[in-house]
């Protein structure tokens, strides 16, 4: 798999391996290859999100703690 692929088309592609083994008509060699190609998308997946994060919080000065204004504080 190319390193340009992207996010959407890795989740599709790690959803079709999860549906495929639900099913459970692959083989046991068969299984064991798809579920080592899923927990390498899984891995890519969550890196990606983990970049994303790191952007964000860069961009927006924070981290994942999200300060609420004193007026969205009380709830009376």
């Amino acid at each position: 798999m190319s390193k340009g692929i992207h996010f959407e088309q890795s989740i599709t592609e790690l959803e079709e391996i999860v549906r495929q083994l639900e099913k459970g008509e692959l083989t046991l060699e068969e299984s064991l290859k798809q579920f080592e190609k899923g927990i390498s998308l899984a891995r890519r997946c969550q890196n990606a999100l983990n970049q994303a994060e790191q952007k964000i919080e860069t961009l927006t000065g924070t981290d994942s703690n999200i300060e609420l204004d004193s007026d969205e504080q009380t709830s009376d």
